[in-house]
């Protein structure tokens, strides 16, 4: 796989063989986020076709995913053209190597030809007072640099649900910020969203056809990524051929009383109100199948306090009430930074 021209990375100029010494030499690093990006390169410039990359354990243990190179670099040209990017712009990458988003950026820089750096994976991006063209953020670093989003022309915001008050924020003042949905699976983003509040519907980009399973959930059939439809676990409402509303997670669904409950869709209600950690979930109940509890990440003495706010806001559906709440004095979090909610609720139910 042949660097660009134009390709820097942290301001130096490489060829393919002076950067495979340095990916070989950064291996030994003791910073993981630099060793990490010692093996991508070292694979990513070998004689393979293919390349191993793991999903994100969100709902479950991170799973191994060979995929081609040619498709990431098909993918890359996509970003490319859909976000008018051209050899020479500025790229920052602040997200962790080792999972897709983060070699993702990697391969964009190599093939468009970005001048990129790389910055350590932290909350609060380190960006020096520079201005860069393009950059991929989470939710919590957007918040974190809120008021330093006017240094990023383009900005991608995905890998978690962007809570309201934060959407409300960026709509009002940084309009130029993307919200993107993706997966490993997808090679990152398939659809984007301006990001609005309330929310509008996101568009798959170009030459990405929808449909739906027997689920409702979201099938996406991408040529340049797969050979087959690549089933997710996101039910989802279709709006036309190429629009969707993004109701919740297969795995999360709470089926109570034969009612369908999407605990995201309350949590987004509450996020604005409740100033704590807090999720929905079901648990077994024999008259209604499972019942809708809340978590929370407190003692437990606040419990009655955050159940009159969620039994206040969410009254004009009933089903939408939790039964009860329980409370814990730390949440789980996957290696990405997502919530861990199987193995958060497990420790509610060894706790109660």
């Amino acid at each position: 796989m042949k660097l660009h021209a134009q390709f820097r990375l942290n301001g130096k100029a490489y060829s393919n063989d002076s950067l495979l010494a340095e990916a070989k030499e950064w291996q030994n690093s003791n910073d993981n986020d630099q060793k990490y990006l010692g093996i991508f390169l070292e694979d990513w410039l070998n004689e393979s076709d293919t390349i191993m990359v793991h999903t994100s354990g969100s709902t479950g243990v991170p799973k191994p995913l060979l995929v081609s190179k040619t498709s990431m670099q098909t993918s890359a040209m996509r970003t490319a053209d859909f976000f008018e990017l051209s050899p020479g712009n500025t790229a920052l990458l602040c997200l962790p190597v080792r999972y897709i988003a983060g070699k993702m950026m990697v391969v964009r820089a190599m093939v468009i030809g970005l001048v990129l750096d790389i910055t350590p994976p932290k909350t609060t991006p380190q960006l020096q007072g520079k201005k860069y063209d393009f950059a991929a953020l989470i939710p919590l670093q957007a918040k974190a640099s809120f008021e330093l989003l006017e240094n990023l022309k383009t900005v991608l915001i995905g890998g978690a649900p962007i809570p309201i008050e934060l959407r409300k924020a960026l709509a009002k003042k940084h309009p130029h910020c993307v919200e993107t949905y993706g997966m490993t699976e997808t090679l990152t983003h398939v659809a984007t969203r301006r990001i609005s509040y309330p929310a509008i519907p996101f568009q798959v980009m170009p030459n990405v056809e929808l449909s739906l399973d027997s689920d409702g959930c979201l099938v996406l059939t991408i040529p340049y990524i797969s050979e087959h439809p690549i089933i997710t676990n996101d039910v989802v409402e279709l709006k036309g051929k190429r629009f969707f509303h993004l109701l919740g997670r297969r795995d999360f669904v709470i089926n109570s009383g034969g009612k369908k409950i999407f605990p995201e869709q309350l949590e987004e209600k509450l996020s604005l109100v409740f100033e704590i950690p807090f999720f929905f979930a079901g648990i077994p109940d024999k008259k209604l199948g499972e019942q809708l509890v809340l978590v929370l990440e407190s003692d437990t003495k606040n419990k009655m306090h955050y159940l009159e706010i969620a039994t206040k806001i969410l009254s004009t559906d009933k089903h939408h009430i939790p039964k009860e709440v329980f409370c814990l004095d730390a949440f789980l979090y996957t290696k990405t930074g997502k919530l861990d909610r199987t193995a958060t609720l497990k420790k509610v139910f060894e706790k109660y």
